[in-house]
């Protein structure tokens, strides 16, 4: 055990996710408390020093990535969100690869995956983000293998999807850096129990109303998400499942509130929106990608769920936007009104 606290530089890329911040500095916090002494310690870095905005609108006061520094991280986190996938610093890219030379353990927390991704250092690891980003990760980083779970380790590098997988995270650290006793205290003390392990799931099922979901329909539902780029049609879907096509439509309904068909549309749609937004992908290409045979009718169902042309769909958060939304979840889908259940509808 080290006879110095852990130090920690936690880098913020504009708006950032607050929640998640807040998830890693806890635990530390109570580590401290509870071990009576300076166990670790940490600040905020930015590759612009000055106040960083989150996502909720809150302001974060950070110092300069270089700050004259005597002692160097141990680990280093990097935080990112919204408009992470399209932000590129060279400053920051070339300090993080001197850090991680000189022994650091860099920590890439939910999009701050792009940041570790751009300068070069996840060639030949396992990473994850979060699951509603990760087909746009993986299409910009094909040589990355990305996986949905609640965090990763891979020798020197680690990740987490964000939201409140920041506690699993840091509580691994803890475990690692002063054994199991001491991070279990800390999980009591913020009622973190039980702790989930790395490959814990980061949802539930997709669409799912309560945790009451047919066993077929959950089969189902893996199945779509499986066939993003060659949909199933719903007679092959029930004769893989061995399910009678008028009882799993039944099923289905009564457990997601919409038809098997507007299911699967929607999933399409939200595999469309993340690559638009964070690849350059043409609308072409990318409505091809999520199994639509008709530009025309992708655009459509695309302006009827998400309320905006693909062609302005390039920024999940444009500058201009107050706050940020995510239309076209499941909640919001089976209160509007349907489009019809075809994907053959003719062209414009």
């Amino acid at each position: 055990m080290s006879s110095r606290p852990t130090r920690i530089n936690l880098v913020l890329i504009p708006r950032f996710n607050m929640m998640t911040l807040t998830t890693v500095i806890e635990p530390m916090r109570v580590a401290n408390y509870l071990a009576s002494q300076q166990l670790y310690e940490w600040d905020f870095r930015s590759p612009i020093a000055g106040q960083v905005q989150a996502s909720n609108g809150m302001y974060v006061d950070c110092g300069p990535l270089d700050d004259g520094d005597q002692i160097r991280p141990d680990v280093i986190a990097v935080f990112g969100s919204w408009g992470a996938e399209h932000y590129d610093s060279i400053a920051l890219s070339n300090w993080l690869r001197r850090h991680e030379r000189k022994g650091a353990v860099l920590v890439a927390v939910e999009l701050g995956v792009y940041a570790l991704a751009r300068a070069g250092l996840l060639a030949g690891q396992k990473v994850t983000t979060h699951w509603s980003w990760k087909p746009g990760f993986a299409e910009a980083f094909p040589n990355i293998e990305v996986c949905e779970q609640l965090f990763t380790v891979s020798n020197k590098i680690m990740s987490c999807a964000g939201g409140a997988s920041g506690l699993d995270l840091i509580m691994h650290l803890i475990a690692h850096h002063h054994g199991e006793q001491l991070a279990t205290e800390v999980s009591n003390q913020i009622l973190h129990y039980p702790r989930r392990p790395a490959e814990g799931p980061q949802r539930y099922a997709t669409g799912g109303m309560d945790g009451d979901i047919h066993p077929d329909v959950r089969a189902a539902m893996r199945i779509l998400e499986a066939g993003i780029e060659e949909p199933c049609s719903v007679p092959d879907l029930c004769r893989e499942l061995r399910v009678s096509q008028r009882q799993l439509e039944r099923l289905f309904k009564r457990d997601t509130g919409c038809t098997i068909v507007q299911f699967s549309r929607l999933l399409r749609l939200q595999y469309a929106r993340v690559l638009l937004t964070s690849t350059r992908m043409s609308i072409r290409e990318v409505s091809a990608a999520c199994g639509f045979n008709s530009l025309s009718y992708f655009s459509l169902c695309f302006s009827t769920t998400f309320g905006k042309k693909p062609s302005e769909y390039r920024q999940a958060w444009p500058d201009n936007e107050a706050a940020p939304s995510w239309p076209g979840t499941v909640y919001s889908f089976i209160r509007q009104p349907k489009l019809p259940d075809t994907d053959s509808l003719p062209a414009d």
